[in-house]
C-alpha cells in the first residue's frame, strides 16, 4: 500500500512538504517550503534542519516556486538530498532566482556560497513540459505528468502512477478568471487527492467587481494626495496587478491616471516579470490577443521599477514628504520583511495613505495585524517599533491567486472518476472543516481526511 506522509502545511498554509512512500526503500518528496508568520516559530520550522529523515526519498518533486513550497530545499540538499528536483520548464527558469533571493535574506550574503550553491541547483534541476507522461530514471514503476494549475507563472499540479493507482497533488490550484493565466482543468482519474484549502471556506468576488474595487480606491488616492501600498508576492501577485492596471490605464485615457506612478519596488519581482514577458506562450488568450493589439500590459509607460536599496529609501522619504500619488507594489506580501515595512514605517501613520491586501495574511505576520486591527485605527509592530495605523486598510480577495471553496469543489467534482481518498492541507482548522464538509457532499463514497 502506498502511503502519503506530511510534513507541512498540515497545521496552517506555509511550509508545505509531502512525501509519497512507495516502499520502505523509496519515497519522492512533493514541495519543500519554508515555515511563515505564526506557523515558523519551533524546531520544525528552522530553515538550516528538516524534521525528518530523507535515506529513501530519491526525487524532489516542484508544483511551483513560492517560498512556502521550495524555501527549505537549501536544508533538504544540505541533509544529502542528491535526487533530480523535477519541475515544469517556467518554474526551473524562475527557481534558481527564488532560492538566491532566500538564501540572502535568511543565510548568507556570500556570493562564492550562494552561486556555488546555484550551481548544484541547477545541475539537478529537471525541466519537464505539461500534460506528458514520463518516468523517473531512479525509481522503477513510478510515472507522473504534470498539469497546468493556474497558479502562477510554471505552477503545476502533479498527477503520479505507481501499481495501477493514480495520486494527485494539488499544489496550489489557481482562480478561474485570474488575469494571465489559463485556468486549471481536473484530471480524468484521481484514486487519490491531497488538495489544498487555503479558501476553503471563502468565496471570491468576481473579476469585474474586484477591478472596479481597485479603480476605486486608487481614485480615492488620486482625490487625497496619497500612496496605495500594494504588498504583493515577487511572483504571480505583482504581475496579475500590473496587467489589471495597465487595462484600468488604457481604459482611461486622457483622465488624471495617465499621470500615476506605477511603482515596483522589487529587484526580484522585476526579474519575474521580465520573465513573465519572456514565457508569454504560456499567458491565457485574452492576455495574448492585448498583446497581440500591440498594448503592454507588464511594461507600461507609467511603469515604474526600482532597483538599488538607494533609490528606494529616496522613494520611501520622497512619496512621505510630497505627498504625490503614486501606487507602489512591494514584497513581502505579508509584510513580514522586504522593502514594503519601509513604506507602512514611514506611511501607515498618514491619513491619505491607503494599503490594500490582495493575497492571504497568515496569522503572526503584521500584514495580518494591520488587515485585521487598521480599520479599527488599532497599530502594528515593525522593527520592534510601534506604528499606529492612520492609513486605510482594504482587502480585495477576488485577487488571490487561489482557487475559493466553489473552484477547489469543482476540482473534484468535474473529475471523472472520483478519488476513494481525499486529504486536505494547506489551510486554516475552519477552512479545512468547511471544504471536507462540501468535498463530502461531492464525494460521499470517498474517505476525506484533515491529516
Amino acid at each position: 500500500m502506498i502511503e502519503i506522509k506530511h510534513h507541512g502545511a498540515v497545521n496552517g498554509v506555509t511550509g508545505s512538504c509531502h512525501e509519497l512512500v512507495l516502499d520502505n526503500k523509496t519515497s519522492v518528496l512533493i514541495d519543500c517550503g519554508m515555515f511563515q508568520g505564526a506557523e515558523s516559530s519551533g524546531s520544525e520550522s528552522d530553515t538550516l534542519q528538516l524534521d525528518f529523515p530523507i535515506d529513501t526519498v530519491k526525487g524532489l518533486f516542484v508544483t511551483h516556486c513560492h517560498i512556502d513550497h521550495v524555501g527549505c530545499i537549501p536544508a533538504l540538499i544540505a541533509a544529502g538530498f542528491n535526487g533530480p528536483i523535477i519541475a515544469s520548464k517556467a518554474t526551473a527558469q524562475l527557481l534558481p532566482l527564488v532560492l538566491e533571493d532566500a538564501l540572502k535574506i535568511g543565510v548568507t550574503r556570500d556570493e562564492e556560497l550562494i552561486n556555488q550553491f546555484l550551481r548544484l541547483i541547477e545541475s539537478r534541476l529537471q525541466p519537464v513540459e505539461y500534460k506528458q507522461w514520463q518516468a523517473v530514471d531512479s525509481i522503477e514503476g513510478l510515472t507522473f505528468r504534470y498539469q497546468p494549475a493556474g497558479h502562477i507563472l510554471g505552477s503545476a499540479y502533479i498527477e503520479f502512477k505507481y501499481d495501477n493507482e493514480i495520486i494527485v497533488f494539488s499544489g496550489d490550484l489557481g482562480a478561474p478568471y485570474a488575469p494571465l493565466l489559463p485556468a486549471p482543468k481536473s484530471p480524468w482519474r484521481a484514486d487519490r487527492l491531497v488538495i489544498e484549502s487555503t479558501y476553503g471556506d471563502k468565496r471570491h468576488e468576481n473579476r469585474h467587481n474586484r477591478r472596479q474595487h481597485l479603480e476605486a480606491i486608487v481614485r480615492h488616492c488620486l482625490q487625497d494626495a496619497g500612496t496605495v501600498l500594494i504588498p504583493a508576492f515577487s511572483i504571480g501577485r505583482t504581475q496579475e496587478l500590473l496587467y489589471e492596471l495597465e487595462d484600468i490605464i488604457h481604459r482611461d485615457k486622457g483622465t488624471a491616471w495617465e499621470n500615476i506612478d506605477v511603482i515596483v519596488d522589487s529587484p526580484l519581482a522585476a526579474k519575474f516579470t521580465e520573465h513573465y514577458r519572456d514565457l508569454n506562450a504560456l499567458w491565457d488568450a485574452e492576455a495574448k490577443a492585448r498583446k497581440s493589439k500591440g498594448r503592454h500590459p507588464l511594461a507600461f509607460d507609467q511603469l515604474i521599477t526600482i532597483d538599488s536599496h538607494k533609490d528606494h529609501v529616496k522613494l520611501v522619504n520622497y512619496l512621505k514628504h510630497s505627498g504625490k500619488p503614486a501606487i507602489v507594489i512591494a514584497a513581502s506580501g505579508m509584510c513580514a520583511g522586504g522593502r514594503i515595512v519601509n513604506y507602512l514605517k514611514a506611511l501607515l501613520g498618514d491619513k491619505r495613505t491607503d494599503v490594500v491586501f490582495v493575497g492571504y495574511q497568515a496569522q503572526g505576520t503584521p500584514g495580518w495585524d494591520i488587515q485585521r486591527y487598521g480599520p479599527k485605527g488599532g497599530y502594528v509592530y515593525l522593527d520592534d517599533e510601534r506604528i499606529d495605523i492612520k492609513a486605510g486598510v482594504y482587502t480585495l480577495s477576488g485577487y488571490s491567486a487561489h482557487a475559493d471553496q466553489k473552484d477547489l469543489v469543482n476540482f473534484v467534482k468535474r473529475m471523472r472518476h472520483k478519488p476513494k481518498e481525499i486529504r486536505i492541507v494547506h489551510g486554516d482548522k475552519e477552512a479545512k472543516q468547511v471544504l471536507k464538509t462540501k468535498l463530502g457532499e461531492v464525494c460521499p463514497t470517498a474517505k476525506v481526511i484533515i491529516p
